[in-house]
C-alpha cells in the first residue's frame, strides 16, 4: 500500500477548429490587471512636538515596494495640514475604478473621544479645544476610501504619543469599525503605544516589508506573520491589530510559490559561487537546512566552480530571487551583490537607494547588536534570524556588553532584560540570569515568562515548580506568544485527557496559528487529517499555509495527501509542486527519498515533477514517472542553486 509508513480556412471543420484554438488562446491571455492605487503619507520632522525618526523611510519603503507590486502611489513626505488635504484630494480623483485602494500612515497621531487623528507637521500644542483643528481626522481619510468599489486597506503605523490632557484622551488609537471591504490594521492593540523601530524602519512596517513581497499569501495570512514579528521583536510590548471586513480574498503578490528567505539565500550564494554570500549564509542560519552542503563547498573549491556557470549576470530568475530575498531580509550587502551582478536590471535604481540609506555594519546601534547576537531562534523574523544557544555561548560577553547598553538606553523595553538574561545563560552566569528573567517576565516580556517556566518546569537553576510554570505559560499566552499557547495545548492533548481539555488544546493551537506559528499550523493539519479538527479535506490547506510559515516538512506532507487523493481529489500537478518546494527546502530528506524510495509515490505525480523540471531546464528525459540518473541529478541541481520558482506555476 502506498505510503503505509507514518509521515507527519479551407473547410468549415478546418475554420472552426481554427476559430477554436483561436478562442483558447485567447482565454489564455490573462486580463489586464486591475487598478491598484495607494496613498503614503509619512511625517516626522515636527518642529513644535517631538520628531520622529523612521516615518520619512517607512514611507518612502512602502512606497518602493507598493510600486512593485503594481500600485500607482500618491506619497507625501512631511506635510502640513493644506499639503495632506491637498494629496488626499488627489488621490480621491484616482478611486473610481480602483479595485484596490490602500491608505498607508506613519507619524503622530491620537485619539479624542473615540475619534483618531493625524497630525501634520505643523501641528502645535495650543488651545486643548482647538488642538482637533490642526488635524486631519481619520473618519475623513476613511470617508474618501469608502468610494472606491473595491476593497480597501488602511495601514496604520502612528506612535500614538498622545500630547494633549482633553477628557477623553486615551494614549494609542481607538479601535473604529470596519466598514464592508475594509480592512485597518493599527501597528499595535487599541490605547497601547507602538515604537518608532531601533533600525531604519518602524517595527510594524518592517515586518509588512519583510512579508509584503511573499507570494501567494493572503491578506490575513500576511497580517499573521506580521503580528508574529512584532510580538517577537518587543517581547509582546506591542502587538498589531488589525478589523477586517473583506468580502474575498487578496494578494499583494500573485506569483508562483517560492522558498523561504533562508533557502533563497542558499539557492543565490551558490548560483553566484560566492563564498562571501555562503559566509553570511553560515552566520544567518546557523541551524539552516543547508549548512552542511555549504560548508562542503567552502572547503572545496570543485563546489564553488561546478556553479560558476550558473552566472547570475545573465540569469534573469537568479537575480528576481537576488532581489526578493534582498527586499525581504533588507540586507545591505544583498542590495550589493545585486548591483554587482545586475547594474543596469530592473531594480538597480531601487538598490542604490537602499545601499545609500541603509547603515554599515560598524554603525548598528546596542539595540541592533543585541538583537542579532541574542534573539531566540523561536523569535527569529525575516530580518533577525535569531542565534542557537550554543552559537551565543561563544559570543556571550559582546552578547551581554551590547544588551547591558540597549537596556540601560531604553529601560521601556523589558526586551533587551531577556535578551540580556540569555546571554547571562550562555555565559554560565546563571543566578544573574534567573535574576534578569524574573524582572523581565514582572514587566510583561513574552520570552522571559517562556524562559523562567522551562527553568521551573524542569527545577534548572530554580526550584521545581510546575504549577508556576504552568502560570506563566497561561499568562504569556494571554500575551500572544504563540510558542507558550503550544506548549500549553501539548500537555491538553495528551491521551490521558478529557474532551474538554483536549477541545481547549486545539484552540490553543488554533490561537498560535492565527499568531503566525509554522509549527501550530502544521499540528492543525496533523489533527484534520486525523479528523480531530476540521475535515480531513482541510488538511492540504493547512500544510500548504504552514509550509508558507516555513515548516519545511508540510510540503511533503501536503504532497502524500495530493498525491493519494486523501481527504482531497488526487492531484498530481499541485504534488509534484509542493514536493520540489520540499526538495528545495528541507534538509535533503526528500531528495532521498525521491531517489531511493520513489514507489511512494504515483507515477503520475512523478511524471508532473519531471514535466516541471524541464521546463527548469534541468531534465531532458522523457517525463514517464519512472526514477533513473536524469532525475535524479535534475533533483539535485535543483536544490543545488536551480530553483526556478516561474515553473511551480500551475
Amino acid at each position: 500500500m502506498r505510503h503505509s509508513h507514518v509521515r507527519s480556412g479551407s473547410s468549415p471543420a478546418l475554420a472552426a477548429l481554427l476559430l477554436a484554438a483561436l478562442l483558447s488562446l485567447l482565454a489564455a491571455v490573462p486580463a489586464a490587471a486591475a487598478q491598484r492605487v495607494a496613498l503614503v503619507i509619512g511625517n516626522a520632522a515636527y518642529p513644535h512636538i517631538p520628531a520622529l525618526d523612521n516615518p520619512v523611510n517607512d514611507a518612502n519603503d512602502m512606497t518602493a515596494a507598493l510600486k512593485g507590486l503594481g500600485f500607482e502611489v500618491f506619497v507625501g513626505i512631511d506635510l502640513d495640514r493644506k499639503g495632506m488635504q491637498a494629496l488626499i484630494t488627489r488621490f480621491r480623483s484616482e478611486l473610481r475604478d480602483s479595485e484596490v485602494a490602500l491608505f498607508y500612515y506613519a507619524g503622530h497621531a491620537f485619539q479624542v473621544s473615540f475619534n483618531n487623528y493625524l497630525l501634520p507637521v505643523d501641528f502645535r500644542v495650543t488651545a486643548p479645544e482647538r488642538a482637533v483643528e490642526q488635524t486631519v481626522a481619520l473618519d475623513d481619510v476613511l470617508s474618501v476610501l469608502g468610494e472606491a468599489p473595491g476593497l480597501k486597506i488602511v495601514l496604520l503605523d502612528a506612535c500614538g504619543d498622545n500630547p494633549l490632557r482633553l477628557p477623553g484622551t486615551a494614549p494609542g488609537l481607538a479601535l473604529v469599525g470596519s466598514a464592508t471591504d475594509f480592512l485597518i490594521a493599527y501597528a499595535t492593540r487599541p490605547n497601547a503605544v507602538a515604537y518608532d523601530g531601533e533600525g531604519r524602519n518602524g517595527t510594524f512596517t518592517g515586518a509588512l516589508l519583510s512579508h509584503i513581497h511573499t507570494p501567494e499569501q493572503d491578506i490575513s495570512e500576511m497580517m499573521s506573520a506580521v503580528r508574529k514579528d512584532v510580538v517577537a521583536q518587543t517581547g509582546g510590548q506591542q502587538v498589531p491589530w488589525e478589523i477586517s471586513a473583506l468580502t474575498r480574498r487578496f494578494r499583494f503578490n500573485d506569483g508562483p510559490p517560492t522558498v523561504a528567505p533562508e533557502t533563497l539565500f542558499y539557492q543565490v550564494a551558490v548560483r553566484a559561487a560566492d563564498p562571501t554570500l555562503m559566509r553570511m549564509y553560515l552566520q544567518r542560519y546557523p541551524d539552516g537546512s543547508h549548512v552542511g552542503e555549504v560548508m562542503a563547498m567552502l572547503a572545496s573549491d570543485s563546489g564553488a566552480a561546478a556553479t560558476a556557470q550558473r552566472s547570475l549576470n545573465s540569469d534573469h530568475e537568479a537575480g528576481e530571487q537576488l532581489w526578493q530575498l534582498a527586499q525581504r531580509t533588507r540586507l545591505r550587502q544583498l542590495f550589493q551583490t545585486y548591483l554587482q551582478f545586475h547594474a543596469d536590471g530592473p531594480h538597480a535604481a531601487e538598490a542604490q537607494r537602499m545601499l545609500d540609506e541603509l547603515p554599515a555594519e560598524p554603525e548598528l546601534s546596542a539595540a541592533k547588536r543585541c538583537e542579532a547576537l541574542a534573539t531566540h531562534p523561536r523569535d527569529g523574523t525575516e530580518t533577525t534570524p535569531g542565534v542557537p544557544f550554543e552559537l551565543l555561548a561563544q559570543n556571550a560577553v559582546e552578547a551581554m556588553r551590547a544588551c547591558e547598553e540597549a537596556a540601560e538606553l531604553d529601560p521601556r523595553q523589558p526586551r533587551y532584560l531577556a535578551l540580556l538574561a540569555r546571554a547571562s545563560a550562555a555565559a554560565g552566569l546563571r543566578d544573574r540570569a534567573v535574576n534578569l528573567y524574573q524582572a523581565a517576565a514582572e514587566r510583561g516580556d513574552l520570552r522571559a515568562m517562556i524562559s523562567l517556566a522551562l527553568l521551573k518546569e524542569n527545577g534548572d537553576g530554580v526550584e521545581k515548580d510546575p504549577a508556576g510554570a504552568m502560570a506563566l505559560y497561561e499568562r504569556a499566552a494571554a500575551g500572544g506568544s504563540a510558542d507558550a499557547a503550544i506548549n500549553l495545548a501539548v500537555s491538553l492533548l495528551e491521551e490521558d485527557r478529557g474532551t474538554e481539555e483536549r477541545e481547549r488544546g486545539i484552540a490553543l493551537l488554533q490561537k498560535a496559528s492565527e499568531a503566525g506559528s509554522a509549527i501550530a499550523t502544521f499540528n492543525l493539519g496533523v489533527l484534520a487529517q486525523q479528523g480531530e479538527f476540521g475535515g480531513p479535506g482541510d488538511a492540504v490547506a493547512l500544510f500548504e499555509r504552514a509550509a508558507r510559515e516555513g515548516e519545511p516538512r508540510a510540503y511533503r506532507a501536503a504532497a502524500v495527501l495530493l498525491d493519494e487523493g486523501r481527504g482531497t481529489p488526487r492531484n498530481a500537478a499541485r504534488a509534484s509542486a509542493q514536493l520540489l518546494l520540499g526538495v528545495a527546502s528541507d534538509d535533503g530528506s526528500l531528495l532521498h527519498e525521491l531517489t531511493k524510495e520513489a514507489e511512494n509515490w504515483h507515477p503520475e505525480t512523478l511524471a508532473a515533477l519531471q514535466q516541471r523540471l524541464a521546463r527548469a531546464g534541468l531534465f531532458s528525459g522523457i517525463p514517464d514517472g519512472s526514477v533513473g540518473p536524469a532525475l535524479v541529478q535534475a533533483l539535485q541541481a535543483w536544490r543545488t542553486g536551480g530553483f526556478n520558482s516561474s515553473v511551480l506555476a500551475g
